[in-house]
């Protein structure tokens, strides 16, 4: 990594997506003050871009071919920005391009996540787990595996630890929109065999109906991301210093909001928030990292 000054423009660019980062609430940090200043702004670099993309599979009322040729023009500028050109002085791709030339990071992995974003426009079910899981290789992961590249620490046994943990937090995701994701984009990400399996049909989840099947099926994923997020964890014993704590707070906050879906007895639709109380257990996580979540 290179330690070159900013030019205004790309200095403006990056404030802009810190912008864009602050205005959208996640139940995961996204470029916090945990994290090493040195990486707060290509981090909302990343952030932001991601964001565009997502929007563009998601919101509005464009048809499939509509947002897929958008995409492709994401696709497009991404290329153009990490080879040092530039798209209508957008500011996104300004920073973007600055902060994948600036630390060397892989383009593949951005493209990885198009290609997930393209995958939400055309699959609206899955097969299997291993169809769920293939999609968060290309949805989640490339987010981890990004900041260990921007961290210097992208070595194979810290990849295979990120990808557990983002896999793991994607699904929960899943679980916490698991109404609105049908009600509002016609997908379920819950494997139609185990639905099947367990007798939960998509009535169940369209009518809201909290019944004991889907009880018995929630569980079943929530034991299984439950499984991935602890195979994950060491990775942030392993980081230091402040990488290594924004890590381990979002590994202990992803495992405060599966342990209340846990705990769901009642709607196991409504989507939990996190409580002064989870908070609290967040940042005591993350500062005593030999303490078990």
């Amino acid at each position: 990594m290179t330690s070159l000054p900013l030019p205004p423009e790309t200095e403006q660019a990056y404030r802009d997506c810190l912008a864009i980062a602050s205005r959208h609430y996640e139940n995961f940090p996204v470029a916090s003050w945990l994290l090493p200043a040195r990486l707060r702004r290509p981090v909302a670099a990343i952030y932001a871009f991601a964001r565009r993309a997502d929007d563009i599979a998601d919101e509005g009322t464009d048809d499939a071919s509509t947002r897929l040729a958008c995409l492709d023009h994401v696709a497009a500028a991404l290329s153009k920005a990490a080879s040092g050109g530039r798209l209508d002085d957008d500011p996104v791709y300004i920073a973007l391009g600055d902060a994948i030339q600036r630390h060397r990071l892989p383009i593949d992995l951005f493209h990885d996540l198009l290609y997930a974003f393209r995958q939400d426009v055309q699959q609206t079910r899955y097969r299997d787990f291993g169809e769920v899981m293939a999609y968060c290789r290309h949805s989640a992961n490339p987010v981890g595996r990004l900041l260990l590249h921007l961290n210097d620490q992208a070595t194979p046994d810290n990849l295979a630890e990120s990808d557990a943990i983002c896999t793991a937090l994607q699904l929960i995701n899943f679980y916490q929109d698991l109404h609105s994701d049908y009600t509002e984009r016609g997908r379920i990400y819950l494997p139609q065999d185990e639905m099947a399996h367990f007798h939960v049909s998509e009535s169940d989840i369209a009518a809201r109906h909290s019944t004991p099947a889907l009880h018995q099926l929630m569980h079943h994923q929530y034991q299984r991301a439950d499984r991935l997020l602890r195979a994950g964890a060491p990775l942030g014993g392993r980081l230091r210093g402040r990488m290594g704590l924004e890590l381990r707070a979002i590994v202990v906050g992803g495992a405060r909001i599966l342990h209340r879906l846990q705990h769901q007895r009642g709607d196991l639709f409504s989507r939990p928030r996190l409580t002064l109380k989870d908070r609290l257990a967040i940042v005591r996580g993350a500062c005593l990292p030999s303490r078990r979540h």
